[in-house]
Order: structure tokens, then sequence, then C-alpha cells
């Protein structure tokens, strides 16, 4: 399906799914981390979450290409993601820093009335949730859409499938005149304990909230004027402000710092008395704990649910992920085990929402563990570490076809590089060659020097480091065809929006 580059009707507004893929990486450690948290993770088929939720939001009557929003640090993740997902004409917009949902909302409306057009409707959504029932999301976005138009802030509610205690709630009142499948909001409710979850589920008006909302950019922007006007004039100066890089626009980082941390259901969306719910049954869920795997097939008759080399005796009501390795698990009942090349985490299935709090410790003793993979990802393929010791350090490399590295230069190490798939054009100080398989060449400390592919297939080297300080801020970028050398300080032309 492809998007429409313009509206063929005069009655029908486009619809811009702005996904929000910022996350600190914490709640599927080990496997997320902050350098690759889970919206970046294929959990479900080869697609990552954050691929499913823009190719889902392409099913939408009038879907524009999508906005997103995340970190500028992961700006060469979101970017390569949404092209393999064949995802063509989207907007990144980079946040320095994270502020919470309701800046991210502020600065969407504000980019989208500007870009676009004041009255296209936003499709606010998380860019790592699951959906399974593609059909029934999008007749829910359309009916969302339809009031959007007219003016409504539509929300969706989830239909609850037992008393969960994890989510907030949503209680709902009367059908909407214009439409009798959506329900006005009444509340918004905070977590509740058990006894109240079921009370909810009893009373048949309360759905999960979603945290999704739908609204005409010039709208939002209205509501956002009268009750967050500070926000709103900072969320804007962070978007006419925003330096255009190859990327994206990276959001002004004074202007963004200045808007205040805080939710859009805190900040807005609890204050208004005119918020439509369209229900939502879709299988839905927001990916907030290992348990998540739960709602996966089991794998065996023992109700065991595991991907990966794993390998199961007298065990029951298990959840296992093995990246790297065979994993056997003996007599061991309603535990989560989930294995990477450099951490492995155990706990009972009860207490598996506690490992923020291993982050955090983690986080304290300045670890590497809550950062970065052994794998890292960068916009020319990745690196992974595969051996280390004091004044030494062997790494994988793969370069993706056509790309290649900075001409660089290092001041404390020196580098081997022995090429084991492809070839590779080297640059060497004034020399350049190429290099085929189990060919293998020196660079030399304090020599300039670049790494390229010009083959048609993913070139693979390894490389030995030797030196002083290994670290990966030991480099001075001369040249760069992804702007990494030298930052770029042109401005992005936003015109005023009508409420500013």
């Amino acid at each position: 399906m492809d998007y429409p580059t313009r509206l063929e009707t005069t009655t029908s507004h486009a619809v811009v799914p702005v996904l929000m893929a910022g996350g600190s990486g914490s709640r599927l450690w080990p496997l997320s981390r902050e350098s690759y948290p889970k919206q970046f993770l294929a959990l479900q088929g080869a697609h990552s979450l954050l691929q499913n939720t823009a190719l889902r939001a392409r099913k939408i009557a009038n879907a524009m290409p999508p906005v997103v929003i995340g970190a500028e640090q992961h700006r060469f993740l979101i970017a390569e993601q949404l092209r393999e997902a064949g995802i063509v004409g989207s907007t990144l917009l980079l946040e320095p820093e994270g502020r919470d949902t309701a800046p991210a909302a502020a600065v969407a409306a504000h980019y989208v009335a500007a870009e676009i057009d004041p009255k296209a409707i936003v499709f606010l959504m998380a860019a790592d949730h699951v959906i399974s029932d593609l059909s029934a999301f999008v007749q829910a976005a359309d009916v969302g859409a339809a009031l959007a138009a007219q003016g409504h802030i539509v929300t969706f509610g989830i239909t609850p499938t037992g008393p969960e205690t994890g989510f907030g709630y949503l209680r709902g009142g009367s059908a909407l005149p214009e439409d009798a499948r959506a329900v006005r909001v009444e509340a918004f409710v905070e977590k509740p304990d058990v006894e109240r979850a079921q009370g909810f589920l009893d009373a048949g008006n309360h759905w999960w909230n979603s945290g999704m909302f739908m609204f005409r950019a010039d709208r939002f922007l209205e509501i956002l004027q009268q009750l967050e006007p500070s926000l709103s004039h900072s969320a804007h100066a962070a978007v006419t402000l925003a330096a255009i890089t190859p990327d994206g626009l990276n959001l002004n980082v004074e202007a963004f710092a200045s808007c205040r941390k805080v939710s859009l259901d805190y900040a807005v969306m609890e204050k208004l008395d005119d918020i439509a719910l369209v229900p939502l049954d879709a299988g839905w869920d927001d990916v907030g704990s290992w348990n998540f795997l739960a709602g996966q097939p089991a794998t065996d008759e023992h109700a065991n649910r595991t991907h990966g080399d794993v390998l199961m005796h007298d065990s029951r009501g298990n959840l296992v992920h093995a990246q790297s390795r065979l994993v056997t698990l003996i007599g061991v009942e309603d535990h989560v085990v989930v294995e990477t090349e450099d951490a492995i985490l155990v706990a009972p299935r009860s207490r598996v929402q506690e490992v923020k709090g291993v982050v955090q410790k983690l986080r304290d003793a300045d670890r590497s563990e809550v950062s970065a993979n052994r794998r890292v990802y960068r916009p020319w393929g990745y690196y992974e570490s595969i051996a280390g010791g004091e004044r030494f350090q062997v790494k994988r490399i793969m370069v993706k076809p056509g790309q290649k590295l900075s001409l660089q230069m290092h001041h404390h190490r020196a580098e081997h590089w022995v090429v084991v798939k492809g070839t590779a054009r080297v640059t060497c100080a004034d020399k350049e060659f190429l290099l085929c398989e189990d060919q293998s060449t020196y660079i030399p400390l304090g020599t300039v020097h670049r790494l390229e592919n010009p083959g048609l297939v993913p070139l693979e080297l390894i490389e030995v480091q030797s030196g002083a300080y290994l670290g990966e801020d030991d480099i001075v970028r001369f040249e760069d065809i992804y702007g990494r050398s030298e930052p770029q300080t042109t401005s992005v032309t936003v015109t005023a929006t009508a409420v500013t």
C-alpha cells in the first residue's frame, strides 16, 4: 500500500502517524539496553516492534509517512529499520534528552501543523507495543480519525482480558452522538489493586489506558496553549530552531530542555471533560516486562515458552529466551530466564517487574551492561567485541554493501585487519588498495585511514587493536558521509502556527 502524495478529497484529513520511539531499555534487560531499547527488538517474527508499528499505521485510510520521535543517539537505528521495512518519506524528530510524552506530543503537533496541514490528524502512539489483530486496529483507527476530524480528542481503550494491576484504566460514559461505537471518557483511573481491578471488569465500563491518541493538530495546539502555554512555546521553539541533519531534525537543545517533563495524560488529557474513547480489542500488549512471552504459544506440553537453544527437564511454566548459547533448566517452575552474550537474568515470573531495580544498580555501579550490547550498531553496519585484555581488543566488524567508515585517525592504538568475507577498500595514509578474503593489513598508530565496502555482499573482518588506550572516544574524524565529522548548524524554517 503506497502513501498518498496528497488528499483525494477536501472532506478527508491526512492522518499522520507519530511514533514515539524513546525509551531507556530497562524493562526487557538484558536483551534491551540504553543503546538498543525494546522498540528495536524483533520479538515476533522478522520485524522489530518499531517496524511493525510503522507498517501497521500505513494501513490506515489517508495515512501519511510517519513522524518518528526518538533519541538522537538512536537516529541511525531508526532510519535503518524504517528503510529495511520499506517505510519511505518519514521524518525523524530527534530529542536531545527524554522529557516524557507531553513535550513529544507538543513538538509533533507543532511540526505537523506547520509542515503538513494544521487540520491534519495526529495519531500519537508508542513504537514498542504489540497489536496482533490488524483489521480490528484499522477499523478502530478509522472511527477515531472521523471523530478527530470533527474536533474531538480521541483515545483508544483496550478491552481488558483480566484484572490487570499494571495498567491505568479509563472509565467510559455515554455513547457519542456522532458515533455510537465511541463513548465519552468520564475519568482516568490510576493503576488499581487486584480487588478494584476485578470490580472494573465486573462493571463492564472500564478499559485499559493504551496511551494512544488522535487529534487534529490545530485543535490540540489550541488546548495546549490554554493548559500548558509555556510548554507549547518551548516545543514550538524546539521545532523552529531545530538543526537539519542527514538523519532528521535535531530539536533545539535549550528550547527542548525548557519543556516541562510531564506525561501527556497528566498535563492535558486528565484535565479535559470531552475526550472520546474508541474501544480497541486487537490483541494489544505494551510489552512491559518479560511476562509478555506468556502470551506466546507454548513450546511444550508443560506450558514452557522458549526461544533459542533451550533444553528442559522436569520444568514447567517457564519463559526462556536464549540468544547465544545452550540454556538448560532442571526442576524449575514459573521462572523467567533471559540469556545474552554478556548477561543472564533469572527471576520468578511474579517478580520480573523488579528488573528495573537491577538496571538501576548496574547504572549506579557504572556497569557497561546497562548501556550497550556486545554488538554495537553504526550507520555503516556494526561491530562486536570478541575478546579483550590489557593493551589489546579483538572485534568482529561488518560493513554493509556500499557503505564506508569515516576517514579517521587514532592517537593511542594501532589496528590489524583480516578480511574473512567480501572485499574491502582500504585507505591508509596516502595509499588506497583492495583486500579480499584471507588478506590482511596493518594500520599504524596516528595514521589517517578508512575502511569501505565497495562490493555487493556484506564485508566482514576481524580487527585486532593494540595500544595504551582502546576507548571508542579515541577517534578523530576528518570526513564522514553520515555527518559525524562536523555538526550541522543550519536551522529548519518552520512558519508559526495559528496557536503559538
